[in-house]
């Protein structure tokens, strides 16, 4: 009986598995893949390189700058892995909303020059967004805080609209004639791209995102921005102004080249030996 009881043990622990390897060969079947090669190669999809772009929504130049941008976006083979974030910046923080001012009167008088004189400069303006598309109507702009549109545009990325709401805010302060810190215009806008009226009656009407905005324009600061738009490349180049399409192009692909090398494709190598395949035997 001594000697016995070691092999009934080991007996068991033969069976037990046994068993264990039939149960692993069953939760393979939905669980496992393999190759027949020796070796396999799978591919991790690297995160996106950032281009950061700090901008105000009364800023003629960034709407031009955006639509230049664009332009060169569209061009680039690696667009898909290129990740837009647009950051909050005010030129005139202090400015008071007056609906009886447009941009051509408030400039005036900020830069302490005729109203003229102002209309000669937005001519200008005008003239450089028609170039590319865009009729601006700076005789029936509003002067107003752009604050609360930031804020708006804080909302909208939290939600993973941030580039539609930028579009939609640019076009109703230049080209519209639309309040940009009205309350009701701002709500309409972001129904628009999709964003829920009563969180956006919410936000608006509330202090949300105050901080958001006010770390993007503190960081502008950390960056070096002096003016925008401000273009920044991988926090490793930058473009300041609405430059040509072009050398959004160059610094697109310059930067994405050096962001490439230090984050490349993750490669594993699988050396194959004995499996259980999906629908079919163990081997």
């Amino acid at each position: 009986m001594l000697l016995m009881r070691p092999t009934k043990y080991i007996k068991s622990i033969i069976f037990t598995l046994f068993i264990m390897s039939v149960a692993s060969c069953n939760e393979s079947k939905s669980t496992n893949t393999s190759s027949k090669n020796n070796i396999k190669i799978t591919k991790k999809k690297p995160s996106k390189m950032q281009v950061e772009i700090w901008s105000d929504v009364m800023c003629p130049f960034c709407y031009i700058g955006k639509r230049k941008f664009e332009a060169a976006l569209s061009q680039f083979a690696q667009k898909e892995n290129i990740e837009v974030i647009w950051k909050s910046y005010q030129l005139n923080p202090e400015m008071k909303t007056d609906t009886n001012k447009n941009s051509i009167i408030a400039l005036a008088e900020h830069k302490g020059i005729s109203v003229e004189e102002s209309k000669e400069m937005h001519k200008y303006v005008v003239e450089m967004a028609a170039n590319i598309g865009l009729k601006y109507n700076m005789d029936k702009t509003i002067s107003a805080n752009s604050f609360n549109a930031h804020r708006l545009t804080h909302y909208a990325k939290s939600q993973g609209k941030q580039l539609e709401i930028e579009e939609k805010l640019f076009e109703a302060y230049f080209i519209l004639g639309k309040n940009i810190d009205d309350t009701n215009t701002l709500i309409g806008l972001g129904e628009s791209v999709g964003l829920s009226h009563e969180t956006l009656a919410e936000v608006i009407k509330g202090n949300d995102y105050e901080e958001d905005v006010r770390k993007d324009v503190y960081e502008a600061q950390q960056v070096g921005v002096r003016g925008v738009p401000f273009f920044v490349f991988d926090r490793k180049y930058a473009v300041s102004g609405a430059q040509e399409s072009e050398v959004f192009l160059q610094s697109l692909q310059k930067s994405f080249d050096e962001w490439q090398k230090t984050n490349p494709d993750k490669v594993m190598k699988v050396i194959n030996g004995k499996v259980c395949e999906p629908e079919k035997e163990c081997e």
